[in-house]
């Protein structure tokens, strides 16, 4: 008798803890910052009552705060941008693989880590800006054809400090090799107009305002531009159409090593890559549905189709190293 009650008891206190632990806020230690994020997570807590608490920073803060936390993080997810970024992530050791057959449908493999690691939420071509005013039709060609002689003093570019850059040259080595890509940076070099920017937005600026001709910047840098200056002269074009393809990257998340809630994390991380979340994305970032079921929005529609690069984005980390090196060399500052 005693005995059955002891049974009964701790099946109690079982189902009370189960309980407890499924009311446990979902942790996320994200990049992005929280106008792009919060809309995503409130109709996650709106369909599905899970509740989420996300703490916003750089990075490289935030996966050095994982790392640092160790086994005692908080963090289920780490969401960040670009695939360089979440290699690194991966490298670190502070993520684990994750194998879902509802993230393996809705994102192509070229979109996730080989291992499984992480996978992509939202993409965005990193592309060419021009001034339609200054650049003849049938000029623009490829990324490469940017270091003609024909482009000497027409070309701005952001620093090669940013990830964005570095990803793009890495894509590169892995198309064209390491020497004709050095070439290709050493003619961007030299080509320069000006010292090179901080952001894409004063690059667009730049062209807009005549400093110079032609720039490479994200897409979603232009939406938002644009959304803001609707008289905005400077217009996208998709390079590379009959090789390989517009440079695409990505934002992406990661289910933490040591995540204390990883069964309700995933569910979130499947969600987040399902039509509905997809729609939001794009909406709110002006960037491409990961999901190749769901399309874009109808802002970033009207720039145009393109086909992308198909080299998996986790090149971008592989290769990080490699074209950092390449860039201090040709002196992209």
């Amino acid at each position: 008798m005693h005995a059955g009650k002891g049974i009964l008891a701790a099946l109690t206190l079982s189902v009370l803890s189960a309980a407890v632990h499924a009311a446990d806020p979902i942790v996320v230690y994200t990049a992005r910052i929280d106008e792009l994020i919060k809309p995503v997570f409130d109709a996650y807590t709106k369909e599905t009552g899970v509740k989420i608490k996300f703490i916003t920073d750089k990075e490289a803060p935030l996966m050095e705060r994982i790392k640092a936390e160790g086994a005692n993080t908080p963090a289920d997810l780490l969401v960040t941008v670009d695939g360089g970024n979440l290699w690194q992530a991966d490298q670190m050791g502070i993520l684990q693989p994750v194998d879902s057959a509802v993230i393996k449908q809705n994102v192509p493999s070229q979109y996730r880590a080989s291992n499984d690691s992480w996978a992509g939420l939202t993409l965005r071509a990193r592309t060419i800006v021009y001034s339609p005013e200054r650049v003849k039709e049938g000029e623009l060609t490829t990324y490469e054809a940017l270091a003609d002689e024909r482009w000497e003093g027409r070309l701005c570019l952001r620093t090669s400090k940013k990830v964005y850059n570095q990803s793009l040259t890495a894509t590169m080595i892995e198309a064209n090799g390491a020497e004709k890509t050095e070439q290709v940076l050493k003619g961007w070099v030299g080509n320069l107009t000006t010292d090179v920017f901080p952001d894409d937005t004063a690059l667009i600026q730049a062209v807009d305002a005549g400093l110079c001709d032609v720039g490479i910047v994200n897409t979603y840098y232009f939406g938002r531009l644009l959304a803001q200056k609707p008289d905005l002269k400077a217009k996208l074009f998709w390079p590379n159409q009959d090789d390989r393809g517009v440079h695409v990257n990505l934002s992406g998340v990661g289910l933490t090593k040591h995540a204390p809630n990883a069964e309700a994390a995933i569910k979130l991380m499947e969600w987040m890559t399902g039509e509905e979340a997809q729609r939001l994305f794009a909406k709110i970032n002006m960037e491409y549905p990961v999901n190749p079921a769901v399309k874009a929005d109808e802002t970033v529609a009207a720039w145009g189709e393109f086909k992308a690069d198909s080299v998996p984005v986790e090149v971008t980390g592989k290769r990080q190293a490699e074209a950092i090196r390449m860039m201090d060399r040709v002196g992209w500052n």
